[in-house]
């Protein structure tokens, strides 16, 4: 199997209100760049959070009495600590600088995947919040694509992420549409033909992966890579599924 990124350069720095698909269309068509049966299109989440408004003025924010508190013990903004517990559903760990949290979403991660930069900042700073649905972003852009090409496509939404024990962030799924998220491989059989009882590749996070290397995560400037050769595999499934059940956390 060979694997093709292909990233989209020369896009504009997007903004809230901006339509994400019918600029990159226009785009793909004046560089002549045709997408093929199969291909997925990677979005960085920050352009899907951008075009969505969920940039906030942190002089907006008005700290409540836990935030105030919990920002004392971690020694971070009042401010952002707030937004931290809006998008969140529970604490998982905090230390000086750190909150990990589970987010709304089911991710657990940093400060709820909330990030300050690459963004403009108003006077008193600001903060980009995660899309509020991004399975459906990723929908809405697949459709606007897929019928203006007429081409099987897929779209992921890729963010950057801490993984516990090992050091480095790395690309990771939030979104998806129209591709196959988990390969389950149970049931079937390995080279000796003992059979698979565990195994369940997650296809969408490794390809998210690949695409955030060609993306870059400083000063690049591309938020927007094709990815051919993986085959989108055009299922109903969704990154909420790969999100492992409560009951199932061994860590909690």
């Amino acid at each position: 199997m060979t694997f093709e990124i292909l990233p989209i350069e020369g896009l504009p720095l997007f903004q809230k209100d901006d339509d994400l698909a019918g600029m990159l269309l226009a785009h793909l068509h004046t560089s002549q760049f045709e997408l093929a049966d199969g291909d997925i299109v990677a979005i960085a989440q920050k352009v899907i959070s951008k075009v969505e408004g969920r940039l906030v003025d942190l002089d907006t924010v008005e700290p409540s009495a836990k935030a105030e508190t919990l920002a004392a013990e971690v020694d971070k903004d009042p401010r952002i600590v707030e937004l931290i517990l809006q998008e969140s559903t529970d604490i998982v760990r905090q230390k000086e600088g750190v909150l990990i949290v589970r987010h709304r979403l089911g991710h657990v991660g940093a400060n709820a995947g909330i990030d300050q930069s690459n963004i403009h900042h108003s006077k008193d700073g600001s903060a980009l919040l995660l899309p509020v649905d991004p399975d459906k972003s990723a929908a809405d852009i697949q459709q606007r694509i897929a019928s203006a090409t007429g081409k099987r496509i897929g779209v992921l939404i890729t963010d950057s992420a801490n993984r516990p024990w090992r050091l480095g962030t790395v690309g990771i799924a939030i979104g998806a549409s129209h591709m196959t998220v988990l390969d389950d491989r149970r049931g079937g059989f390995d080279l000796h033909g003992r059979e698979l009882k565990i195994t369940i590749i997650n296809r969408a996070d490794s390809i998210a992966a690949m695409a955030t290397l060609a993306m870059g995560e400083t000063d690049e400037k591309i938020p927007i890579v094709i990815v051919r050769g993986a085959q989108a595999g055009y299922t109903d499934q969704k990154t909420a599924d790969m999100i492992r059940p409560l009951e199932d956390d061994l860590f909690r």
